[in-house]
């Protein structure tokens, strides 16, 4: 599995106890969501490595403390302390034809409706109050609001974001 079939679920904090146990942090919307997980993959170096999970435990909010198999030592949890987690993309609840995901959008070209194909969106900056997507412009980084007013469709199968950009953002 690749990360291109993957979306990030968040990271390893720390361990927690003698027994290898760890605690992960899960960065996404509903953490309550995934305390049912059987498996997940870290991050090791350049790869993803699959590990089963034997037991996860909520902590407080979006903390979990998380067992798996293969990992039974403080020493083998410490080494895991920062390890991005992901998940494959088939574990998402399923949406509604005019919604995403904000990981779907990176990689995809913008598409305004009066200014045409302009260029790729380059990363995701979810901030308290705004959520904007990052997209290569002419050689600058420009950034977009994700707003139902703004980003008007997905198309997923051509990887085209059309957007409705307000007069003056690209100046």
């Amino acid at each position: 599995m690749d990360k291109s079939q993957c979306f990030e679920l968040g990271y390893i904090e720390r361990s927690h106890g003698v027994d290898g146990a760890f605690v992960a942090v899960f960065d996404v919307d509903k953490p309550q969501s995934y305390n049912k997980i059987d498996a997940l993959f870290v991050e090791r170096g350049s790869q993803l490595v699959p590990y089963l999970v034997r037991h996860i435990s909520t902590g407080k909010g979006n903390k979990f403390v998380i067992s798996v198999e293969g990992v039974r030592s403080e020493e083998e949890a410490l080494a895991l302390r920062g390890s991005v987690l992901y998940l494959p993309d088939g574990v998402l609840p399923k949406l509604k034809p005019n919604q995403f995901y904000y990981h779907e959008l990176v990689g995809c070209r913008v598409e305004d409706s009066k200014l045409g194909l302009l260029g790729i969106i380059t990363e995701i900056f979810s901030l308290p109050n705004q959520t904007l997507m990052a997209m290569d412009w002419q050689g600058a980084e420009v950034l977009i609001p994700v707003h139902d007013d703004i980003v008007k469709q997905l198309d997923r199968t051509n990887k085209v974001v059309k957007t409705t950009l307000p007069d003056g953002l690209l100046e």
